[in-house]
């Protein structure tokens, strides 16, 4: 059962490095058609599209991706040290 959690966790971790690098990939607009990058999008669309519904942009900046990522670390911890 530990070994699944650990699995889990690690998803979870998985998950919020791709989030920072979806965050990354902004600061290169041309970027945005890279294979990569394209399939970045697609797995972080899931946890994102929701938060920035909820959580509104505070001019140009969306806080969406850090509540994700900071929410992401703290599942994988729970999962990891269960």
């Amino acid at each position: 059962m530990s070994d699944l959690l650990g699995i889990v966790g690690t998803a979870f971790q998985l998950m919020a490095y791709a989030i920072i690098a979806r965050s990354l990939t902004t600061w290169f607009p041309s970027a945005r058609n890279n294979p990569l990058v394209i399939i970045i999008y697609q797995i972080t669309d899931p946890i994102l599209i929701p938060l920035s519904r909820v959580i509104p942009r505070a001019g140009m900046f969306d806080f969406s991706p850090m509540v994700a990522v900071i929410g992401l670390f703290v599942l994988a911890k729970v999962f990891m040290s269960a």
